[in-house]
């Protein structure tokens, strides 16, 4: 099987997939912190409140200073209603939240197959009616069971080229509410240098699994790290012996 490129960086990456390690796992820790963020904007934006109330999440203070700051029509109009079509030509990357993230799995779910017998036996193999966000038996379509959704789907989702666009619109998303919370993941520069391009630029992000070049896009699984950071300090101490 020939190697694929990557829908985001064009680089090699598995064969089968259209997405590397490293930007899918962007994907998963935007799904995962957006839920977080967005109690952030209710807590901040929306929900009424007295000075001294405490918030809860990302970049969480632990007392509020000043009254609630006014309703912003900006966090309104990304928390309110609406339609997407994620792979439509008229995205202009101001879809509402819910708007985007369910459009994405209706999507998801069109080109998922699904296979059912009539009641002669007969297997008919036709795309999925729609996604339902779930927990245990209750639905939720909610922006935590949107996100739990998507994630789930992300593997199939990998093996074809849109994931580029989901990878970039969730992006875009992700980066318009850490504007307005600005509650943004940090990085953590790690000691040992890439394996492929051999900068120092090997990061892990808060609630991101695994570290990334930041120069060349390689992903390593914290286990490899440890096993490449081991290799270049013992190469270091036999060269100094």
């Amino acid at each position: 099987m020939t190697m694929a490129d990557c829908a985001v960086c064009h680089r090699d990456t598995t064969p089968g997939t259209h997405i590397c390690p490293g930007h899918g796992a962007d994907l998963r820790a935007w799904l995962a912190e957006l839920p977080g963020q967005v109690k952030l904007l209710e807590d901040e934006f929306v929900a009424p409140g007295t000075p001294g109330e405490g918030r809860t999440g990302i970049g969480a203070r632990q007392g509020r200073a000043h009254a609630p700051l006014p309703v912003d029509l900006t966090v309104l109009n990304l928390l309110g209603p609406g339609r997407a079509d994620p792979t439509g030509p008229d995205d202009d990357g101001e879809a509402p939240l819910l708007a985007l993230l369910s459009g994405w799995a209706g999507y998801i779910a069109y080109t998922y197959p699904s296979v059912a017998r009539d009641q002669y036996g007969t297997a008919h193999t036709r795309p999925c009616e729609k996604a339902v966000p779930r927990d245990g038996r209750s639905v939720r379509r909610t922006v935590p069971g949107w996100c739990a959704w998507l994630t789930a789907y992300l593997p199939y989702a990998g093996g074809h080229p849109w994931i580029g666009d989901l990878h970039d619109q969730v992006g875009r998303l992700t980066a318009r509410i850490r504007d307005l919370t600005h509650a943004v993941p940090h990085q953590h520069p790690q000691t040992a240098p890439c394996p492929r391009c051999q900068a120092f630029g090997l990061v892990t992000v808060d609630g991101r699994p695994g570290i990334t070049c930041t120069v060349c896009g390689h992903h390593l699984d914290p286990d490899a790290y440890a096993r490449h950071a081991h290799e270049v300090l013992h190469a270091h101490q036999t060269a100094a012996t």
